[in-house]
């Protein structure tokens, strides 16, 4: 009985401390719990959540992707490059996801066929990437984008904000792929043992270079999403958002040795990460503190994770 008591609440611990947080927030500030704040928390978290959806597919290999954040900024100012040239919003999210796949194409095939380790390889094109955002931006911004497009971050289609609607049909998509088909089963035995998989008869090649893209995808989504949002292309935009996205799987219980996680885990990492921003924001704590506490909550996630697999 307490074996089983113990293993559903490690099975909920990610949402147990979602819960928790929400309710220690509304006690310290009660501004927290106003519809107003709790739609910003789930816009401002819905980019966050795509990357970290994406970057959940590559860790469930055994991958790791730095390459994210420079791939959100780059493919954010092509779409307000094609927004500025043509007006059509339609053309500019369709290249920004061709460049999504590109290249997350590039970042697999170097990892799969190139035998290379992911940290190296996006670490290498995260820094190549950004240097072409700089490159193609001149270094500054792209600005006075249509309404039609702004209206991607910062419309609503009935109370819903399009951010917040465009991550729950991702999450839905994930959820199903990861649950629901044979591509997903594959992913989970490529994570648990990639010999194992190949002695199958698994193409885990395929899989690895798959999963790249589909972060690469997730990116540049989210870069459509957060230039729309701001109104502007920034070739700074970004930074740090591999933290955020990585911080997220990993509190929302993926091993980072690959092979166990859940979607609707990464999500509630996201929104733990949201709900503490948002916290710290209200309460005026400065963002040097901001930085400190997320790391530590970082480490304890991981800590308790190592522990629990111990046990």
């Amino acid at each position: 009985m307490k074996s089983s008591t113990k293993a559903n609440l490690s099975k909920f611990k990610s949402l147990i401390g979602l819960f928790i947080l929400c309710f220690v927030i509304t006690l310290v500030t009660p501004r927290f719990l106003t519809i107003s704040n709790i739609t910003n928390v789930f816009t401002q978290v819905s980019v966050n959540a795509i990357i970290a959806v994406g970057m959940t597919f590559v860790i469930l290999t055994g991958g790791i992707d730095l390459s994210v954040g420079s791939i959100l900024a780059l493919s954010g100012a092509f779409a307000a490059s094609i927004i500025k040239s043509t007006g059509n919003v339609f053309l500019a999210f369709l290249v920004a996801i061709v460049l999504g796949i590109v290249i997350g194409g590039v970042n697999g095939l170097l990892v799969s066929k190139g035998k290379l380790q992911a940290f190296i390889v996006t670490l290498a094109t995260m820094t190549i990437f950004r240097g072409a955002t700089l490159v193609f931006t001149n270094g500054t911004p792209i600005s006075k984008l249509s309404e039609s497009f702004m209206k991607i971050g910062n419309g609503k289609i009935g109370p819903v904000p399009i951010p917040v609607l465009i991550t729950i049909i991702i999450v839905l998509i994930a959820f199903y792929v990861l649950s629901q088909t044979r591509f997903g089963r594959y992913l989970y035995a490529l994570g648990g043992n990639e010999d194992s998989a190949r002695l199958s008869g698994i193409n885990t090649d395929k899989i690895k270079t798959l999963v790249y893209v589909i972060s690469g995808v997730a990116a540049a989504v989210g870069g459509v999403i957060i230039t729309s949002r701001i109104g502007s292309a920034s070739p700074n935009a970004g930074t740090g958002f591999e933290l955020d996205a990585i911080a997220a799987v990993v509190i929302g219980g993926t091993s980072l040795a690959g092979g166990e996680g859940t979607i609707i885990g990464t999500v509630i990492g996201a929104l733990i990460i949201g709900v503490l921003n948002n916290g710290l924001n209200l309460m005026n704590v400065s963002p040097f503190y901001q930085s400190i506490v997320k790391g530590l909550v970082i480490l304890i996630a991981v800590l308790l994770d190592k522990k629990s697999r111990k046990n």
